[in-house]
């Protein structure tokens, strides 16, 4: 390396104070991610969804929905623990912003979709 080049594997840390800590987000874990991409998997396979997103942020998970990949999501599937006491952590929201179900337990707002998909499938 020349002078004036850094490893771009090195930390850059401004003044000599350490590096800020990056802010905390939300997250799904494990277990909320394992049910996520059950439905998930089932609906790619009845031809419904085609690609997803996650979104980590600072006061929400969000895991989209698309039925093409240059669309807006079809379905939002949101972790908010600010709402856990009042209306529950989960819901599923709509493109147009439509809360289709909000609760405490994953299983039971997904079950939302799943239900979309036993008619999809019954027809």
């Amino acid at each position: 390396m020349s002078f004036g080049e850094t490893d771009p594997s090195q930390l850059h840390r401004g003044d000599g104070a350490a590096a800020a800590a990056p802010p905390p987000c939300v997250t799904f874990d494990r277990r909320e991610l394992d049910r996520i991409f059950g439905l998930y998997g089932r609906m790619v396979a009845a031809g419904e969804w085609r690609d997803y997103a996650i979104d980590f942020l600072r006061d929400r998970a969000v895991f989209s929905v698309f039925r093409h990949a240059a669309e807006v999501p079809i379905y939002r599937i949101e972790k908010n623990p600010k709402l856990a006491r009042r209306q529950g952590a989960y819901s599923v929201i709509t493109a147009t912003g439509l809360i289709m179900r909000r609760g405490p337990e994953l299983d039971r707002v997904l079950r939302v979709l799943d239900e979309k998909l036993i008619k999809l499938v019954a027809n």
